[in-house]
């Protein structure tokens, strides 16, 4: 994987913040701060996904059946 540098403004509470993780030896540096940031939001994303599907199928919003049957119909 190669990495690219992006540049992006932040506010004076998010540098802080960055600084405070390498201070306290949380992240290695400022740039794995941004990445462990990034990992966690992810990480949140795919599990508010997965809790938003479970909802739906506990709601009765679900699809079941065959796969390629369901598809004929979605499309």
């Amino acid at each position: 994987m190669s990495n690219i540098t992006i540049s992006v403004p932040i506010t004076k509470e998010q540098e802080r913040f960055i600084k405070e993780r390498v201070r306290s030896g949380v992240s290695a540096n400022k740039a794995h701060a941004i990445r462990q940031a990034l990992d966690k939001l992810s990480e949140e994303e795919a599990i508010n996904a997965v809790l938003e599907a479970e909802q739906e199928i506990s709601e009765g919003k679900g699809l079941r059946g065959n796969l390629r049957e369901l598809l004929k119909k979605i499309k």
